[in-house]
């Protein structure tokens, strides 16, 4: 790594940069703040040892600088003892870590052991978000219909502001990729996006999901836990079909979105997060209201801004661009020359209603992408909905697993009904476990 000394005692830095020097690393020293920016707009840096009283310069003002001109630095601070507490406020604006002076070698090679490390788990992530955007298809936020259109202005609008949001539209219309887009145009966009599915887990593993728990607290707690509260804070937290949100955790939700603070399951101690929350659902919440499943003064904390997006058979102008985009998409994927579809397919697409809705449209096309023999996807190469005939393959009886033949069948109760609590009850099993199972078989 290339590191970034900046201490006004020549001593100091020489040290350091010995340190610095003996594991591997290269040096760069500044005596002043002044020395210190130019150093850092003239060179890549992965971190910098930022004195806090460096002379007449305020160190927590230098740090904010540094931090403006690459969040992404790991700032280590040194500090004497008076003054842990100005370290621990410069930890607190994005410091990495401190270290209190007089400080060893030995400490300087541990905490760029511990930068290596959080630097190392960085780029692994960045190497999966790009695996994972290269293996699904975008989404395009763009659209030809005017309530579509209104809907993400509104929404943009809107994401420079810190107010809690409420996205409403059916299962598959795209509201997880629009709250990611909210949060990567604000100002939380360098902090996390966490994401909490409320019909995944039960109320209790809810509860401890959000909020986190200490050992001991229910059965399995063997460890303290910080939940996604916790890890979303100083971004955005993302609650998807909060709608299947239980009762009994919603006034502790409220509590977060009106005190900014909440407790771990097990723990009376407060805590205290600045998050924005994004929430979404397929339910009219009005109504939940109403019937008294959803609390109205939560309602009201979450509804600041609402915006809906319409389901897929309200948006026909846009429907024949997300199938081209989602066609070249697996065309390009699966290695094969698939230049478009038969009017046959064109004329089965605008006539099926689309319970799915993109979420739908995307594994149709990816299935006919796979089965299609020619270079246009042809009616055959749809499922049966579509006037196809059946596949043979996938009927009770055939040598086929019973995985594939859960999965076909739970994919055509998933676009046969309207959402998922009435896909469960068809189906015998609470949305819970259909959600597991969707998400296992890839049909989410």
């Amino acid at each position: 790594m290339r590191i970034l000394i900046v201490d006004d005692e020549p001593a100091i830095r020489k040290t350091t940069r010995i340190a610095v020097e003996t594991v591997g690393h290269t040096a760069a020293e500044a005596p002043n703040a002044l020395r210190a920016l130019k150093a850092i707009e003239e060179a890549s840096f992965d971190a910098v040892f930022l004195d806090l009283k460096l002379g007449s310069d305020d160190g927590l003002e230098v740090l904010a600088k540094l931090l403006k001109h690459q969040p992404s630095l790991a700032v280590v601070m040194f500090t004497a003892y008076a003054n842990i507490a100005t370290a621990v406020e410069a930890m607190r604006r994005g410091a990495f870590d401190f270290l209190p002076k007089p400080f060893t070698p030995d400490q300087i090679r541990a905490v760029l052991t511990k930068i290596e490390k959080t630097c190392a788990l960085a780029t692994r992530v960045r190497s999966l978000e790009s695996q994972l955007a290269a293996e699904s298809p975008p989404v395009s936020l763009e659209s030809a219909e005017p309530a579509t259109q209104r809907a993400i202005e509104i929404a943009f609008k809107a994401a420079a502001s810190s107010a809690n949001m409420l996205i409403l539209g059916p299962s598959g219309t795209g509201k997880s990729v629009l709250a990611r887009e909210i949060h990567h145009r604000s100002t939380r966009r360098d902090a996390a996006f966490v994401t909490v599915s409320c019909p995944s887990l039960s109320r209790e593993l809810l509860e401890s999901e959000l909020f986190g728990h200490v050992k001991g607290s229910f059965t399995g707690a063997v460890n303290d836990t910080f939940g996604k509260v916790a890890a979303a804070d100083g971004g955005t937290l993302f609650l998807d079909e909060i709608g299947e949100m239980p009762l009994e955790i919603q006034p502790k939700l409220l509590r977060l979105l009106q005190e900014r603070e909440y407790e771990r399951v097990g723990e009376a101690t407060p805590r205290r997060a600045d998050v924005r929350v994004i929430a979404a659902t397929n339910r009219p919440l009005a109504d939940e209201v109403t019937a008294g499943r959803f609390r109205e003064d939560l309602f009201y904390r979450l509804n600041v801004i609402c915006v809906t997006l319409p389901s897929l058979r309200d948006r026909p102008a846009d429907r024949a661009a997300f199938a081209d985009s989602y066609r070249r998409f697996f065309a390009a994927r699966l290695g094969k020359k698939i230049t478009g579809f038969t009017p046959a397919v064109d004329a089965a697409f605008a006539a099926y209603r689309w319970p799915g809705n993109l979420r739908e449209l995307r594994n149709v096309i990816e299935r006919a992408a796979i089965l299609t023999s020619g270079e246009t996807i042809e009616l055959c190469d749809l499922p049966e909905e579509f006037g196809a005939k059946p596949d043979p393959a996938l009927v009770v009886g055939a040598r086929v697993t019973l995985d594939a033949l859960e999965a076909e069948h739970i994919r055509r109760i998933l676009a046969a009904t309207r959402n998922l609590d009435e896909a469960a009850r068809t189906l015998g099993i609470d949305p819970a476990t259909l959600y597991r199972k969707r998400q296992k078989l890839g049909l989410g």
